[in-house]
């Protein structure tokens, strides 16, 4: 048996979920990616197996089974399908706030319906003129007697529209940049509060992104997260945590990407024999799971130093690298994909030309691949290392 990272009693649980990815949602997967509607029905599976309570602490009525599992978790569910593994990388993203800066009646009323699934999160921070530069936003929240009003919209906010609850950042000093930042817990269903529209997009199509309008929003006084202008140390550390999230989402697009391509290349035959066997396709599939394993270290070892207690600073960068190469995998690993199947990866009846499509999101969302060399590089300019040529001329 090839060696194996998890214990016995995670593998019983990857089991679980694997035997679900594949029995369950893999035959979904192409009607979601063709009809672009969000899949309930997954939800629910999700739901009567308890996948969305691998996020949270027994407190809350989770599992309790840590980081690492989590991962894993989103990981088999994206070999079949990225829409399906975004619902559960969503979940945990939607919900960080809330477990990071929540106060204690916050966490008792929404943690366990949160973990059961039977509300689903998102999470808002991004605006039309402010993506990588949270400080630009221009959304704004304003103190009226026992409450908080919000103005402004948010935009590319995934689960917008079949969320209940909603992390929302807005400006409650509009001159302080960073420092004047606060984050907010919004209903669905408060008043000034719209969906305004669902955007169609190349990949991951199932999962609804939409802009979000905030109309004289107003929420009471205890949806406010953490501490009034803390709302910009609370996204970067929500981000720290979720962004690996997308990480698992990007490693199983490539690995389901690789083992069909595997398949395929045993069974398709050229000059008289599988092609596997030609050398130039054989390299193929060698760097791709190559590829894969070099990721899966990084997005492991991320869930491990979470599950150990490790510290924000530590996370940072270890978060980074982790999204980082698992989305440069995806693509460079679906596009050989698609290289292998020749004329039948470029089209539908083949899933991977899909998991080519879904892949490109993993560069971009939960911060860009660029915005990740920036947070490794600066993480590296901080740390005290030996210089092993010291006193080379």
């Amino acid at each position: 048996m090839p060696w194996d990272p998890l214990t016995e009693e995670q593998r019983e649980v990857r089991e679980l979920v694997r035997t679900l990815a594949r029995e369950r949602v893999a035959p979904r997967a192409a009607e979601i990616d063709a009809s672009h509607e969000f899949p309930w029905d997954v939800v629910e599976l999700f739901r009567q197996h308890g996948l969305f309570g691998l996020f949270f602490e027994e407190e809350h009525g989770g599992a309790g089974t840590g980081a690492l599992l989590s991962l894993v978790a989103i990981e088999e569910v994206s070999k079949v399908c990225a829409t399906s593994g975004l619902i559960l990388a969503v979940q945990e993203l939607g919900s960080l706030g809330l477990k990071l800066g929540g106060s204690e009646e916050q966490r008792a009323r929404w943690l366990p319906r949160l973990a059961s699934g039977e509300v689903l999160a998102a999470y808002a921070l991004t605006e039309a003129g402010s993506g990588s530069d949270s400080a630009a936003m221009r959304s704004t929240a304003r103190r009226d007697g026992d409450g908080w009003v919000l103005d402004g919209s948010k935009r590319f906010i995934t689960n917008a529209g079949v969320a209940g609850l909603y992390t929302v950042f807005a400006k409650t000093d509009p001159e302080a940049g960073h420092a004047g930042i606060s984050a907010f817990l919004v209903e669905a269903d408060v008043p000034g509060f719209e969906v305004a529209r669902l955007e169609p997009k190349m990949g991951i199509a199932g999962s609804t992104t939409g802009e979000l309008v905030l109309g004289g929003c107003r929420v009471p006084a205890g949806s406010l997260l953490g501490q009034e202008g803390d709302g910009f140390k609370l996204a970067m550390r929500i981000l720290d945590r979720s962004r690996p999230g997308v990480a698992a989402q990007a490693l199983g697009i490539a690995q389901g990407a690789t083992d069909y391509a595997l398949e395929y290349a045993r069974t398709r035959e050229t000059m008289g024999k599988p092609i596997a066997s030609h050398q130039l396709i054989a390299a193929k599939l060698a760097d791709m799971e190559v590829m894969c394993e070099a990721a899966r270290g990084l997005l492991y070892r991320f869930g491990r130093m979470v599950d150990e207690g490790a510290d924000d600073a530590e996370l940072t960068k270890a978060s980074a690298m982790a999204k980082l190469l698992c989305g440069d995998v995806a693509m460079q690993v679906t596009t050989e994909a698609v290289q292998i199947l020749g004329g039948y990866g470029y089209i539908r009846e083949y899933p991977v030309e899909r998991f080519m499509r879904d892949a490109k999101i993993t560069q971009i969302y939960e911060g860009t691949q660029e915005v990740q060399r920036l947070v490794i590089a600066r993480e590296m300019l901080r740390e005290t290392r030996a210089f092993l040529l010291a006193g080379v001329t």
